[in-house]
């Protein structure tokens, strides 16, 4: 696939040179895609975004969490807002990167098809004259507030979760969320039976959700054990649970994590 655009220069932001090197390679893919500079340290990727005597860039590739300068810290000190791309390990910046109205984030470990879909949004709206958000002076103090709440570390734990169709975003509030599946390589949030397609694994979410909240009860099943309406046991010590929404969803539970489940219940 070829972006929909001519040439567009990006410049990579991240702490760690591996990612870097990572996306360069990925982005070699796209003929379209000029690399125009890289940047470990943020407070030079300032420097050199600013210089006068520097041709624009396009789009900035920018980590969120670096040590020094936070990417939304950096965005704050930048004379011209570019088109952004974040790319980050954790799904709550993500929900802070919306914020800023960027083109697209992109979750660690960066998938190839995940890397294609933001390069072809790009494409598709970088020929329109910049958006109205890009000169709002709202847009520094925004920006501010986020590198506050992102310095105090008080969101240890998302309250919500994003979910995609297509190039749609929408944010779904994890109380909501009954449980998370995996099937056919795909992970879904399900919310009144519904299915809702995010953008991890089981594994991801276990390690980035508040685990009071979300238990893992099989190696393809998270549950909101606020949603747990009955713990059913049957022959052969299999246990099952019974979720307390309309559908009565009902999910097995490994062997390997009933002893937790019953832990984590007080039974």
């Amino acid at each position: 696939m070829k972006v929909e655009a001519a040439s567009l220069r990006a410049f990579l932001v991240d702490d760690e040179q591996l990612a870097i090197d990572r996306l360069q390679r990925m982005l070699a893919n796209f003929p379209e895609i000029e690399i125009a500079g890289t940047a470990t340290d943020p407070a030079r990727a300032v420097a050199e975004l600013n210089d006068p005597l520097a041709q624009s860039i396009d789009v900035l590739f920018l980590d969120i969490q670096m040590p020094g300068l936070n990417g939304f810290e950096l965005l704050s000190r930048l004379n011209v807002q570019p088109f952004v791309i974040f790319t980050t390990a954790y799904d709550q910046h993500a929900l802070r990167a919306f914020e800023t109205n960027a083109i697209d984030y992109l979750l660690k470990p960066i998938e190839p098809d995940h890397l294609e879909r933001a390069l072809h949004k790009l494409g598709r709206l970088r020929p329109v004259v910049k958006p109205d958000w890009q000169q709002d002076p709202a847009l520094p103090e925004l920006l501010k507030e986020l590198t506050a709440s992102l310095r105090e570390g008080h969101a240890t734990y998302p309250n919500r979760i994003a979910s995609r169709v297509g190039e749609r975003i929408s944010f779904l509030p994890l109380d909501d969320v009954t449980h998370f599946i995996a099937q056919d390589k795909l992970t879904f949030a399900v919310v009144a039976g519904r299915r809702h397609c995010v953008d991890q694994t089981i594994v991801n979410l276990e390690g980035h959700l508040d685990p009071a909240k979300f238990l893992r009860i099989h190696r393809s099943a998270l549950v909101n054990v606020d949603w747990i309406h009955e713990v059913n046991s049957w022959f052969a010590g299999k246990v099952v649970l019974t979720l307390k929404d309309a559908q009565h969803t009902q999910l097995p539970v490994a062997r390997d994590r009933v002893r937790t489940l019953k832990d984590r219940l007080g039974i």
